[in-house]
């Protein structure tokens, strides 16, 4: 049995999404005439105290559009040293903006107000203006840590004094607010939401959907947003099965990662004892991130695989696990089991 760690990506859409994707009503959705499309733009702008919403392919296209709305060639971006935007979009930012990065070190992928006033350049035309605050929630390279939200709070009422506009890349939010307790009440998601000038949610990951993510903002944020998509490519057809897939995922599939998180716990616990493992970051949704003593991350991920645990490394003598909706307790179960007897080149 190989037991899939690699990542949540991987999940794949059940029989009963695949149901609600057959029957769902499409249009062409570059006409706005797609009325799944348009109702789940509807819902996730109305979910997140907002105006308005854009469906898109992926969560790459909606950062990189929502940062090319709110910047201008030569504008710089704070984000942390381990966002996404900045590792793992291709130099995007740059590429698609024109815009430089000021990178903060944050506590695994979270920093605070004293660093974006730090990091803010002075007006001066010497300096790159500093135009858009970025925060990863729950950050993957973070190990899917989640933000406090008094500090989400005291970024964004600083970036509205100074003007500054504030982006959400919630790739993984679902996570953060079942983490939370947040899902499911309105009040508590709105208010999330509206901390935000422009918010990123990403369906193809622990949600099971086969593709597609989510801009939310003002209607006048998501007017620039669709030139944005245009340009990028990302105007779809007949898109309302894949909105119908995420649908289905808002209803059934978010509330049920709070077993995903229960199952990250469960490889904490057994990583933490092992002595192949010198440190595990703090688990606090559905990713894993360990440090190996000795063995190369390499050659540990082949070690690994021979068990029939896919995986992949993280850095030198780093390895990420994510615990996902296709993992189910047996699998996962039999998964520690393994980890647990698992002696470096022992094993092999």
């Amino acid at each position: 049995m190989l037991v899939d760690l690699r990542s949540d990506t991987v999940t794949r859409p059940d029989m009963a999404m695949r149901k609600a994707m057959l029957a769902a009503e499409v249009g062409d959705d570059v006409f706005a005439e797609d009325p799944t499309v348009n109702a789940l733009q509807e819902r996730c702008a109305a979910m997140l105290g907002h105006e308005a919403a854009l469906f898109c392919p992926s969560g790459t296209m909606t950062n990189q559009i929502a940062i090319q709305v709110h910047t201008r060639p030569g504008d710089e971006v704070i984000c942390d040293q381990l966002a996404h935007i900045y590792n793992y979009e291709g130099g995007g930012i740059a590429r698609n903006s024109g815009a430089s990065v000021k990178l903060v070190q944050g506590d695994r992928g979270r920093f605070n107000l004293a660093q974006v006033i730090q990091g803010i350049n002075p007006l001066d035309s010497h300096y790159a203006r500093t135009s858009l605050v970025a925060v990863e929630d729950t950050c993957n390279k973070g190990g899917g840590s989640v933000w406090e939200l008094d500090e989400l709070a005291q970024l964004s009422n600083h970036c509205r004094d100074e003007g500054l506009r504030f982006h959400l890349d919630g790739a993984r939010a679902w996570n953060g607010w079942v983490s939370r307790g947040m899902w499911g009440d309105q009040e508590l998601l709105a208010s999330y939401g509206r901390m935000f000038d422009s918010v990123s949610l990403c369906f193809s990951k622990g949600m099971g959907c086969p593709v597609g993510s989510i801009l939310v903002g003002s209607e006048a944020f998501i007017r620039e947003a669709h030139r944005s998509r245009k340009v990028l490519g990302g105007g779809m057809r007949q898109a309302g099965m894949m909105a119908a897939a995420a649908l289905h995922a808002m209803d059934y599939h978010v509330s049920a990662m709070s077993q995903d998180h229960v199952h990250a716990r469960m490889l904490e616990t057994v990583l933490e004892e092992h002595p192949e493992v010198s440190s595990v970051d703090p688990v606090e949704s559905n990713i894993v991130i360990f440090t190996l003593s000795e063995m190369g991350a390499d050659e540990a991920v082949r070690a690994f695989a021979a068990m029939g645990i896919a995986c992949f490394a993280f850095g030198p003598h780093k390895i990420r696990l994510v615990t996902h909706r296709d993992v189910h307790a047996d699998s996962l179960t039999e998964a520690c089991r393994r980890l647990a007897t698992w002696r470096g080149k022992a094993s092999d």
